[in-house]
């Protein structure tokens, strides 16, 4: 494969323009298709003009980059010529003035590394039994069956683990409340008119302005309070405390939190919705199912302690949650603006210009992956290995710039399976076919309402936590549930 500077090297020397995909409104260019939905509006655009086309979005050339040999040029550009900051303006005011996106290139790239050492693999082997209590803590109440909106309940769990992993104790147990609607604020932040306008005078923006300065204020209070303390805790919060830029200054108040919000958006920002698609694959393909559960069976037993080891140990289960994130990647755009001119093929992308890559599209494409559109985790099997092309399976990004929470929200996603499928079967409430993804989030998710109805699994497979028998199927049926009802003919609930 080439790299950037030789994917250009034959180019003629004044190059061409990407081909432009024609249409759309003055200035405003495809503005309202793409509102409509990203992901089908940039198919259409690749399929018109291939891996390297352009169209015009309020005002600004855009230029889109698919397939595995376009998207080296997009992730294995430097800094200096592809750069990040101009395309995430609407992160400053979430991340805060001077941090990451905002931050000067040297600066930014340490703030990154400072980052890094609590998401790594190897932190995770302290995490195993804080994400067991939180499914736990969260499923408590469930009783024998019911019926719940996953979304909703992937999106609390997720932010409960990331919380309780990476901020520490205060958020988790002390601020939780109030951390979960200051994090729903800042999100709300996160929307398609930020990228152009991210400090209108709207009510989504002003509420994200004062949740950042709520948590600001919070964080300063728990850092004069841990001052005082003389055992400290070892938590991200205290690593970002004690940390030190190269030059020996320590982190302010507002690095602090901004980095804590950096940690938080990429231990959870894209693992609920990715957690969602899991079961709801799952369960679309039974056979699936039943392969990953004896799996997780054979491995744990009915009580088995979900360990940092056996985490490792789980590859159809990775695989699942592999191919989830190729068919449901969370990030349907990553951007960049160029700064010094760029080659590829033939082709000239100008400074100025903005790039995207978008992983949903080069995902579906046939000439990298079999049979495209079926859910299939076995093609990642040692056989396979699909993705071994790392420019063409892309779900975190790719080059350096590549998500630093993608080895925990793995650890994550997995931990919750390894207790909830031994524990629960599951069911959709509605047709497969009615569960899609919402490709007007920015961070894309299952589209609401995603139900599902929940049942404690069979006497067969486990007992409860009292050593009492779960109910037979005719008990279950008789009282209601509707797994058993259907099963044995009757109405379900």
């Amino acid at each position: 494969m080439s790299t950037p500077l030789e994917a250009g090297a034959a180019a003629p020397a004044e190059g061409l323009d990407p081909p432009k995909v024609g249409g759309g409104l003055p200035w405003i260019g495809h503005m309202f298709s793409f509102a409509s939905n990203p992901y089908r509006f940039m198919e259409k655009v690749a399929a018109k003009g291939g891996e390297c086309a352009s169209f015009t979005l309020m005002g600004q050339r855009i230029v889109l980059l698919t397939g595995d040999e376009a998207s080296e040029l997009f992730y294995r550009s430097s800094d200096e010529q592809l750069d990040q900051s101009a395309a995430y303006k609407l992160m400053t005011p979430i991340f805060g003035e001077g941090l990451i996106f905002d931050a000067p290139i040297a600066r930014k790239n340490e703030q990154l590394k400072m980052l890094m050492p609590s998401l790594r693999i190897d932190a995770m082997r302290e995490h195993s039994h804080k994400v067991v209590g939180e499914v736990e803590e969260l499923t408590a109440n469930w009783g024998e069956w019911g019926e719940i909106d996953l979304g909703d309940f992937m999106k609390q769990l997720t932010i409960n683990t990331a919380s309780h992993c990476l901020l520490g104790r205060e958020f988790r147990y002390e601020l939780s409340e109030e951390f979960a609607h200051i994090y729903h604020d800042l999100e709300q932040g996160v929307n398609p008119i930020a990228y152009h306008f991210p400090n209108l005078p709207i009510p989504a923006f002003r509420r994200r302005d004062q949740a950042r300065a709520k948590l600001q204020k919070l964080v300063g209070g728990i850092v004069r309070k841990r001052a005082q303390q003389v055992d400290k805790p070892s938590d991200m919060f205290q690593t970002l405390i004690d940390m030190r830029y190269e030059d020996g200054t320590a982190l302010t108040e507002n690095e602090i939190t901004g980095l804590l919000i950096g940690s938080i958006f990429a231990g959870h920002h894209t693992s609920s919705g990715t957690a969602a698609w899991v079961l709801l694959e799952l369960l679309k393909h039974r056979r699936l199912l039943d392969r990953t559960r004896e799996e997780l069976d054979t491995l744990l037993g009915p009580h088995g302690e979900v360990t940092f080891q056996s985490l490792r140990e789980m590859p159809m289960l990775e695989n699942v949650v592999k191919e989830v994130l190729r068919l449901h990647p969370p990030l349907i755009i990553l951007m960049r603006q160029v700064s010094q001119e760029l080659r590829f093929r033939q082709y000239r992308i100008r400074p100025g210009d903005m790039v995207w890559a978008c992983p949903p599209v080069t995902h579906r494409m046939s000439k990298l992956f079999s049979n495209p559109q079926q859910f299939d985790p076995d093609r990642f099997g040692p056989e396979r290995r699909e993705d071994r092309n790392l420019m063409a399976y892309q779900p975190f990004g790719g080059g350096k710039h590549k998500c630093s929470g993608n080895a925990f929200a793995m650890f994550q996603i997995k931990a919750i399976f390894a207790v909830l499928l031994r524990r629960y079967d599951f069911e959709l409430t509605a047709e497969p076919s009615s569960y899609v993804d919402n490709y007007k989030e920015m961070i894309v998710q299952p589209k609401s309402p995603c139900r599902v109805r929940y049942r404690r699994r069979s006497p067969a497979s486990f007992a409860k936590a009292d050593g009492e028998p779960a109910m037979t199927p005719a008990q279950a049926a008789a009282a209601g549930c509707p797994f058993h009802a259907q099963a044995l003919g009757q109405k379900g609930a």
